[in-house]
């Protein structure tokens, strides 16, 4: 007798491993694809338990209230800010996210974009590929990351994972949280300002929330200074980004290493020809390795939940 699989709302159109998994043990219905997203909802069979999303696309309170025998959402990504948690916990439904398994790599993407902004490395390679160097001479003297401090918005996974690459580079070590962290042998400051005007690099890996958002402000921009320079490798919306877009054309910090921005894809042109600006496209974690683990983890919280076993990484 053939079992019938339950049905699981597919709301982000995640990979095709991850997908190919979820179908061995799901009925998928895939939100994501559906032109009319309410009428798509209306029409879902009874008894809908589970949904996949990615970060970025979250999942509403609409759709949750939507699917009253709704059980679980299992989210593609350390942040889970696009899911509505609060409407989750109301109705008593569980949500995962897939942390750890990117620590390394968004901390090497970290690291690789203050490497380029310091030593001004997309620059270089357009001077040589240019024929520059070959006309104009050498390019000036760069920054360097050795002997500088560097200060973490967030030393939470990521954030300590960064915070041993930097090491490597004989960096100091400061950090700024929703409070100070036990046995951590960084210095802690509890005013984000006061921490600015102490470092070299502001780094910012916190989670978007309403305490974080805007927390890189006008006010921190100026402390950090002339000389300082900015990374946001967590989401756009914890930088005041038209503060940034001021700070960086009047020279109040030294330039900025971005991988997220406020509306994305968006990047707004002020930055995009801002020649102390590196800019990526949100790829943090995108490498084969990582996303293959994150996706295996939004299906591993699924299936533990489905065979009634604690799921792996809960959120909610």
């Amino acid at each position: 007798m053939t079992m019938t699989k339950p049905d699981l709302l597919l709301v982000a159109n995640l990979t095709p491993r991850v997908v190919d998994q979820l179908d061995q043990d799901f009925t998928l219905h895939r939100y994501c694809d559906a032109e009319d997203k309410a009428a798509f909802l209306a029409a879902l069979p009874d008894g809908v338990r589970f949904i996949a999303t990615g970060g970025g696309t979250g999942c509403s309170r609409e759709i949750i209230e939507a699917l009253p025998d709704l059980e679980i959402i299992s989210s593609f990504g350390v942040g889970y800010d696009a899911v509505d948690v609060e409407a989750a916990k109301e109705h008593g439904v569980r949500v995962t996210n897939t942390p750890d398994v990117l620590n390394d790599c968004v901390a090497e993407v970290t690291l690789a974009l203050m490497l380029a902004l310091a030593h001004r490395v997309p620059d270089s390679h357009e001077y040589v590929r240019a024929g520059r160097w070959e006309s104009e001479g050498a390019m000036p003297l760069t920054a360097e990351l050795t002997g500088a401090t560097v200060g973490i918005i967030g030393l939470g996974r990521i954030g300590k994972a960064i915070a041993r690459l930097a090491q490597a580079f004989s960096m100091r070590i400061v950090y700024h949280g929703r409070s100070e962290q036990a046995h951590q042998p960084y210095q802690y400051y509890a005013d984000p300002v006061s921490m600015a005007r102490d470092v070299d690099w502001l780094v910012v890996i916190a989670p978007s929330t309403p305490q974080t958002r805007g927390i890189v402000s006008a006010e921190v921009l100026e402390a950090l200074g002339s000389d300082g320079r900015l990374v946001n490798v967590a989401r756009g919306d914890l930088v005041d980004e038209e503060a940034l877009i001021d700070a960086l054309s009047k020279g109040t910090i030294a330039g900025a290493a971005l991988d997220v921005f406020a509306q994305e894809p968006h990047v707004p042109e002020a930055l995009r020809t801002q020649e102390n600006v590196v800019l990526l496209p949100h790829i943090g974690s995108a490498t084969h390795k990582t996303r293959a683990a994150m996706g295996d983890l939004v299906v591993k919280n699924l299936r533990a939940h489905l065979r009634g076993e604690p799921v792996l990484t809960p959120v909610v």
